[in-house]
């Protein structure tokens, strides 16, 4: 026997003809609907004002709607995020309730319900999650560390080459510089770290990667740049060998980076300076941080006391040490004979301090660790170790 189809419409119909034909009790008409009296009354009144289609099912839509975003703060958070593409609710919001305090804005997940309904979220591919790496140093203040890269350069719309330079305050993620240079080289990257310090004063270290010209295969890992950094007054740390991820602050600003200026390049390179310029005014200044509560950098930035002449002062030595001076040829003079510690210190006074009863010697350039001075005179310089060329106490 097949199924006997019906539908709500029917059931509704076949029961207020019932009721109009007096085949029983409007109650019991109720209790053999499996339907409640209330029901039944407005089942009734429905039909007795509209006939049949007032039986049909209607919307459940609310009348009102209290949670619904006003059209003011609705074309407000989409004209920002019309100017900010790579903004996401929680700035968006925190820049607006900083620069417009007076108006009650709605929480993030509402913000994030809106862009997500104009089709204005792109969905990310999920990374891999990396360990973290060796810490940073004490970074209790701004100046402590300020960190330095090359992002990968690129060509613009023209086909020029771009090398940006990027120098930030690791504490406070102030951008202190981003700048396309002629070359990736000491002698271009050198007036840059000197206006910088003109301008903020000296941090304490200098964190970047091992590639020149922050390093190179010279004894000590240093550079010409790095030796200038240590005579302004400034340490260099250097992160492992193939560990991006310590300085993993720096990296990811390089994201935000490219997003917000060179997707696509500009039409040429000093159209793509401007936009460089523009962009660290705006993340100085205004662009909400998560890190820092969703405030910009500029609130938790201020420059170094330790202030910059622009003279650059051989390191000094404390009693105990023995000074030598670098040739020419990258040798010095020990013990009746020549000893050779390299060309990227000619000119410049190196620190012995006796270690043991063994005649074991440690050379030093400044703060830093070079190798150690054996009983006959042979220097040993330690292997590559994969840790951060950190100063000695």
């Amino acid at each position: 026997m097949p199924w006997k189809e019906t539908c709500a419409m029917n059931e509704r119909k076949d029961f207020v003809l019932a009721v109009l034909r007096q085949e029983a009790s409007l109650s019991e008409l109720c209790r053999h609907w499996g339907v409640s009296r209330k029901t039944g009354y407005k089942w009734l009144e429905r039909y007795e004002e509209e006939g049949r289609t007032g039986l049909l099912d209607r919307s459940h839509t609310p009348l009102t709607f209290p949670h619904r975003l006003d059209d003011v703060v609705s074309a407000a958070v989409l004209d920002l995020r019309a100017r900010h593409p790579s903004w996401g609710p929680k700035k968006l919001r925190a820049w607006l309730e900083t620069h417009r305090p007076s108006q009650d804005w709605p929480a993030t997940s509402t913000i994030g319900a809106l862009l997500h309904a104009r089709g204005l979220v792109v969905p990310r591919r999920r990374r891999p999650q990396v360990p973290p790496g060796q810490p940073f140093g004490t970074l209790a203040a701004a100046n402590d560390t300020w960190t330095v890269d090359f992002k990968g350069w690129f060509r613009t719309a023209d086909g020029e080459r771009c090398d940006p330079l990027t120098l930030q305050d690791a504490h406070s993620r102030y951008l202190l510089r981003c700048q396309a240079v002629k070359r990736p080289d000491g002698r271009c990257v050198w007036p840059i770290f000197d206006a910088a310090f003109r301008e903020f004063g000296l941090p304490l270290r200098m964190r970047s990667d091992n590639g020149p010209p922050f390093a190179t295969t010279a004894v000590g890992g240093l550079s010409t740049l790095a030796v200038r950094l240590i005579k302004s007054g400034v340490v260099p740390e250097r992160i492992e060998p193939g560990k991006p991820q310590q300085n993993g602050r720096h990296e990811r600003f390089h994201l935000t980076l490219k997003r917000e200026t060179a997707n696509p390049p500009a039409p040429s390179l000093r159209a793509q300076q401007r936009r460089f310029d523009s962009f660290r005014k705006l993340y100085n200044q205004e662009r909400p941080h998560e890190a820092l509560g969703q405030t910009p950098p500029s609130q938790h930035y201020t420059p170094s006391p330790r202030r910059y002449s622009g003279r650059l002062r051989e390191p000094e030595y404390a009693e105990g040490f023995e000074v030598r001076r670098v040739r020419h040829n990258g040798e010095i003079k020990w013990r009746g004979d020549m000893l050779y510690v390299g060309q990227v210190l000619c000119g410049e006074p190196v620190g012995c301090l006796l270690l043991d009863d063994d005649g074991n010697w440690a050379l030093r350039y400044g703060p830093l660790d070079l190798g150690i001075i054996d009983a006959t005179g042979r220097l040993h310089i330690p292997r590559r170790r994969r840790t951060t060329n950190r100063p000695t106490s």
